[in-house]
């Protein structure tokens, strides 16, 4: 019997593995930390290396959304022959995390501020519901079993895990999309450039994204601010 342990952000690895006595399979565990938010100013004759480069030439600021997963997958497997084996998911845990950057030019207006707060709000709104995403995603791979081969067993358990993993990460960024409501959001307030309010934009934007985008809605409209 292996036991095993592949921690996974998006597809790296993080975590060796390890050979134990199995244990009994567990709940998804999800960890969703605080989001982090910064804002950064910048020259625009010199824009930071770090900065990402603005979506068209006639904008001057941008807000910088990074939802990351750390997908932790442990399995056992029973030994058929020397070359074979099953596996079977038994704990998954994930770790939830959001960054967001506000870029802004020096001397920037208030209402160009305002604008780039509100995809921020759009971000923390998608980010609320993220935890239940992380559980229903992960719900469906514990127990999942999966037969390896090879002459090698140990490094085949270890590469499902990492490929389980991966595909756990990979289904929550798949899912979890907040760019149509950011892209409505835009078309809105033609990117601050109208006297549509903020809060009104981002409501509309969050609660009209199925409808306008083919995209579902996720939990209630933020706060307004």
């Amino acid at each position: 019997m292996l036991l095993g342990l592949i921690a996974l952000a998006g597809i790296g690895c993080q975590g060796p593995s390890s050979i134990g006595r199995a244990k009994e399979s567990r709940a998804p565990t999800i960890v969703k930390e605080p989001a982090r938010v910064v804002t950064r100013t910048f020259d625009p004759a010199n824009p930071p290396a770090d900065m990402p480069p603005l979506a068209s030439s006639d904008e001057i600021a941008q807000c910088e959304s990074d939802f990351t997963a750390n997908a932790n997958v442990g399995g056992q497997a029973q030994r058929t022959d020397s070359t074979h084996a099953v596996i079977t998911v038994s704990q998954i845990s994930i770790t939830l995390q959001l960054n967001v950057i506000i870029w802004v030019p020096e001397g920037v207006s208030q209402r160009v501020m305002d604008h780039e707060q509100g995809h921020r709000q759009i971000s923390e709104y998608y980010y609320q519901s993220a935890d239940n995403l992380a559980a229903q995603i992960a719900a469906n791979y514990m127990g999942k079993q999966v037969t390896i081969n090879g002459p090698d067993l140990d490094a085949a358990f270890h590469k499902a895990l990492q490929d389980i993993g991966g595909e756990i990460t990979e289904e929550y960024d798949k899912q979890l999309d907040p760019n149509p409501a950011q892209l409505l959001y835009d078309s809105i307030t033609d990117h601050s450039r109208n006297d549509v309010a903020v809060q009104d934009a981002v409501e509309h934007a969050v609660k009209n994204v199925a409808v306008e985008s083919g995209q579902p809605a996720g939990a209630d409209p933020p706060e307004r601010q």
